[in-house]
């Protein structure tokens, strides 16, 4: 959808964080003749009228009879398209868009590689990013990871890395690249089933002119398989991580120990971001030693240093089983207490507890609203690893504390949602960090955003 086509129309903004600052803003300077309706939570509407004074603002979810009552909604990407009222009101005729879907509507000769998956989506965008950049690339780093596409809509630049949510990919299009880091269960509060999150997830594969996907997870490969223009990384043909090296076939390009974030899931994130600079016709092989330069991304196996005698990792953008154990793998051979749990959507734990009820050099603190489920199942497997059940972050912080070993390592890796205590991810890591004793304001912020 273009700007140009909310012209004449009853337009409502749905949501007042940063997308919905950024649509106001954009729509303020496009079309200024235009009103436009504000529904925001009650504690944003004084902000939200200092904002913009000529907005109608609602201070209140809108049913379907208020929606109805718009020709188009701009909705922010939290909002479930599923929810009631909005599928009540498509099928009235209002039309549902957002920041995403406006932008590449005024963007259709950009090049863009988009990337998504369930986990390694944002690192993957920004190590992609940061290589591009290495050579020179005037490139744009955006979506959701944290910069809203509209709020770079008057900006040019010869790449866009942009990360989209499983939200936004049914909105974007077309693009030159599409790439799929990983499938796994998530968002099934949002999408409502694990088949609607796939298929939603996958709906960047009807825009993508070419598609890269991982080539080690063999569901992604059945799901892609008929994609015209298909790619691969994760395979011993392309980029891939074999013996201590990221390869491109068989040439050894840049040996584990030199990249800047650990584990084995982030060297296969490079791999993704090499491959898709290859795939736009970029020199990859010249920019691979710039991962050694490249900055982690906040709450994404994140060190903060040591205090107490022990090591702390703040991973808390850690919202699945899959991201832990993953988390868990880049610190093999080191003694560890992980701390887990956090808002219940009712995820599967089974394969977590299957592989690490046994492991040694381990302790696990559960927390949260689903804590106790993770709790009860480790139990049941008669698992062997020390277990603490706590009810708030804060309690586990404490027991990890006393229960590590001097030199150990105590890991935040959810698994889980933060909204149970936390608005999100990124405050729930900065709690964290100020628990163990760092400043919070430290780990904030991701390097690279906009365009440079």
């Amino acid at each position: 959808m273009r700007i140009a086509e909310l012209a004449g129309q009853r337009v409502a903004i749905w949501g007042f964080g940063r997308e919905g600052r950024a649509a106001i803003h954009a729509l303020r300077k496009r079309r200024p003749e235009l009103s436009l309706a504000l529904y925001c939570g009650e504690a944003e509407a004084a902000d939200a009228q200092a904002f913009d004074a000529a907005l109608r603002v609602y201070p209140h979810e809108p049913d379907a009879v208020a929606l109805s009552a718009y020709d188009i909604v701009i909705k922010s990407p939290g909002i479930s398209a599923y929810k009631p009222a909005v599928v009540t009101a498509k099928a009235q005729g209002t039309r549902f868009t957002s920041g995403t879907a406006l932008w590449f509507g005024e963007n259709p000769q950009a090049h863009v590689v988009a990337v998504t998956g369930t986990k390694g989506k944002s690192t993957t965008t920004a190590l992609l990013a940061h290589l591009a950049r290495a050579l020179g690339i005037r490139t744009a780093l955006a979506g959701n990871i944290g910069l809203p596409m509209l709020e770079l809509l008057d900006e040019q630049a010869e790449l866009w890395a942009i990360e989209l949510s499983s939200f936004q990919t049914g909105e974007a299009g077309p693009l030159e690249l599409g790439v799929i880091t990983s499938l796994y269960e998530e968002h099934l509060d949002w999408h409502g089933t694990r088949e609607r999150y796939v298929a939603d997830k996958l709906k960047l594969a009807d825009v993508a002119r070419r598609l890269l996907v991982n080539g080690e997870q063999a569901s992604l490969l059945e799901k892609t398989a008929n994609h015209a223009h298909r790619l691969l990384f994760g395979q011993p043909e392309g980029w891939h991580v074999a013996n201590g090296f990221i390869r491109r076939g068989a040439t050894e390009v840049l040996a584990l120990e030199r990249i800047a974030v650990p584990g084995a899931h982030n060297a296969l994130n490079a791999c993704a971001a090499l491959a898709a600079l290859d795939a736009m016709g970029h020199d990859a092989i010249a920019a691979a030693p710039a991962l050694a330069s490249f900055r982690p991304l906040p709450h994404r196996l994140q060190p903060l240093g040591e205090r107490d005698g022990l090591q702390w990792i703040n991973d808390s953008i850690s919202t699945t089983p899959q991201a832990t154990l993953a988390a868990l793998e880049s610190l093999h051979g080191r003694e560890v207490t992980v701390i887990v749990g956090g808002h219940d959507r009712g995820l599967d734990w089974s394969a977590f507890v299957e592989a690490v009820k046994s492991r040694t050099a381990l302790r696990i603190i559960t927390q949260g609203s689903n804590g106790p489920r993770i709790a009860a199942a480790l139990r049941a497997a008669k698992s062997e690893v020390p277990l603490g059940d706590v009810d708030k972050l804060t309690d586990a912080v404490e027991m990890a504390r006393i229960v590590t070993p001097q030199g150990g390592t105590v890991l935040l890796s959810p698994g889980a949602p933060s909204f149970d205590q936390y608005h999100d991810y990124a405050e729930r890591g900065r709690r964290f960090a100020g628990m163990a004793g760092f400043d919070d304001a430290e780990i904030a912020g991701i390097a690279g955003m906009g365009i440079a």
